[in-house]
């Protein structure tokens, strides 16, 4: 026979190794600095307010799927104009990322000082749209 509170104990279990958030297709986040680096020794695309840098990678162990990464340097300016640049380059990844990303590869946007804040953001997802086009080999 099963304790009455059976049910209840395995669901709590089961909600403990669950992620607090879900992601709703958005990549995974870049940690490394090994992978920062990786991606910078890789492809570039120049856009007007960042610059997107990719790389396809070939871990066979690695998970699947996209990650992304931010870099705002001091260069941006102090640390507000700094956390305003990763969030409005974390809102335009957001945005386009989960429809144009493509599986396998790491991607990081690099923030320019004085545009990156002040660009308007639907320039800025048209942007990262027409870069990972470039970088896929698509239509400009």
């Amino acid at each position: 026979m099963t304790p009455p509170g059976a049910d209840v104990a395995r669901q709590d279990a089961e909600a403990a190794n669950a992620p607090a958030v879900l992601s709703c297709g958005m990549p995974a986040t870049l940690l490394k600095r090994a992978d920062f680096l990786r991606a910078a020794k890789a492809r570039r695309v120049p856009c007007p307010a960042f610059l997107v840098q990719a790389r396809a990678r070939d871990d066979e162990d690695a998970p699947s799927g996209a990650r992304i990464g931010y870099t705002c340097t001091k260069k941006l300016g102090n640390a507000v104009t700094r956390n305003r640049a990763k969030r409005r380059l974390r809102a335009v990844a957001r945005a386009v990322l989960p429809r144009h990303a493509r599986d396998g590869w790491d991607y990081v946007l690099v923030g320019r000082p004085d545009v990156t804040v002040s660009h308007d953001f639907a320039a800025m997802c048209a942007d990262l749209e027409r870069a990972l086009r470039k970088l896929h080999g698509g239509a400009p």
